[in-house]
């Protein structure tokens, strides 16, 4: 799909929308546009710092969140949707609205701390109990007769993160790019259906019944185990994995509009303090402030990871490479 149809469909898109409060103003309320998978995050934090301003400030806002597929959502504010601030799950999304319309200033990274990431999480697997399958690493997903539940990498950044920790697997292991390519290409055949993001590919294995094995953020896959009942799942973490930081940023153009730049401001800031570090890790997310970490050590259990910008040179490399029309991911999955 190309970007510009993906754009069209992202314009007559109706975002999720979770809302703390229906009467709000323009200086007192924001929108948070977020990836697929941090609903539940959200629904903690928004309410948390809600109460943190008012104690501080004595003023009552509003803080509505909308979600989607990662580069989804940042298709749908250039095509309209007001989002105050964006918290995404890769920053080639955060990107893309520098690039297209300079909806976010291109110092971005500067102006919060971690390069504006307040956490990370990792790609890993989640099987049925029991593990009948026995899926151990990622070369159990090429194995004839696994069926794997994924999120499209091209609207997905979770889909984005899945297909990078496979090929940075198989890359580590092999040493050259035809045998990654080859490895993924063998993957994505054992698919029956991607979704367009990380929760829709829950639905598809926990709810439809579909597959052997899920592979999604570690938050999610923590998260399932919790709501569905640790009888029915079981969490697989691979040798070797992808480490995914969550950036986010003001959109400054809709901030500068609505004059919600000092409320826009404070509430990423938030996600950082003590406070918000601990929803973070609350929710199976890794926190950046190692006290926090530290108290939570026992949900993170310790696993090698490798991160995009060191190991496959950098969002904007990979973009041209894997996902842009034409390029790697569409060749594989033509040709699956």
């Amino acid at each position: 799909m190309s970007w510009k149809r993906i754009l069209v469909c992202a314009a007559f898109a109706a975002p999720y929308v979770f809302s703390l409060s229906s009467v709000a103003n323009a200086r007192t309320s924001i929108l948070n546009a977020s990836y697929d998978v941090s609903r539940e995050l959200y629904k903690d934090i928004n309410p948390a710092f809600v109460a943190a301003w008012k104690a501080k400030t004595g003023e009552t806002i509003t803080v509505n969140q909308s979600h989607g597929g990662s580069s989804k959502q940042a298709l749908s504010i250039i095509a309209g949707l007001e989002a105050d601030v964006v918290t995404m799950n890769q920053a080639s999304d955060i990107d893309a609205l520098v690039e297209r319309g300079g909806y976010v200033a291109a110092d971005w990274r500067t102006r919060f701390p971690y390069d504006a990431t307040p956490y990370t999480t990792t790609t890993v697997f989640l099987v049925r109990k029991g593990n009948p399958k026995g899926i151990r690493d990622w070369n159990d997903l090429v194995r004839p007769g696994v069926g794997v539940i994924l999120p499209n990498p091209k609207i997905s950044g979770n889909g984005r993160y899945t297909y990078l920790a496979a090929w940075g697997y198989a890359l580590k292991k092999s040493k050259t790019e035809g045998a990654a390519r080859e490895f993924v290409a063998r993957l994505f055949a054992n698919v029956p259906v991607v979704d367009g993001g990380g929760r829709g590919a829950t639905t598809t294995f926990t709810q439809r019944d579909v597959g052997d094995v899920l592979v999604t953020f570690e938050n999610e896959a923590v998260a399932i185990g919790v709501e569905l009942g640790a009888d029915k799942f079981d969490v697989v973490y691979p040798r070797f994995s992808v480490k995914a930081a969550a950036p986010v940023a003001l959109v400054d153009k809709v901030v500068d509009k609505r004059g919600t730049r000092r409320l826009a401001t404070a509430y990423l800031q938030f996600l950082f303090s003590p406070q918000g570090q601990e929803i973070i890790a609350r929710h199976a997310f890794r926190p950046r402030n190692k006290t926090v970490l530290q108290k939570f050590a026992g949900r993170f259990p310790a696993i090698k990871t490798f991160s995009v910008e060191r190991m496959l040179g950098g969002w904007a490399s990979v973009q041209a490479k894997h996902f842009a029309e034409g390029a790697i991911y569409d060749q594989i999955v033509v040709n699956r």
